[in-house]
């Protein structure tokens, strides 16, 4: 319970930290261009992650399908409940179908 306080304290200070800081710091336009690919490129490696491993291995074929559907939704601009839902349908129907 305690890590889980402190967890949650440390998440707050950390998002209140921009907010409180925005106007105190200035960084160069090609700093503040080099954080948002940073920031694109962790986020597209959890996604890999997430989509291609599974219990230590390989997650199989069903699973990556079904983030595809959902990241062609999303790019798309599909509303987000119409999105999970196709990922989700795509991946169990594969994985009812056999394919695991």
């Amino acid at each position: 319970m305690t890590a889980v306080l402190a967890l949650a304290v440390g998440v707050f200070l950390v998002r209140l930290t921009g907010p409180v800081l925005r106007n105190r710091i200035n960084v160069s336009e090609r700093t503040e261009a080099m954080m948002k690919r940073g920031a694109t490129v962790v986020l597209a490696a959890l996604v890999i992650t997430g989509a291609l491993i599974a219990d230590g291995g390989f997650a199989g074929w069903a699973l990556p399908a079904g983030v595809l559907v959902g990241g062609l939704l999303a790019w798309r601009r599909a509303p987000i409940l119409v999105i999970v839902v196709a990922a989700a349908a795509t991946t169990a129907l594969l994985r009812l179908a056999g394919i695991s």
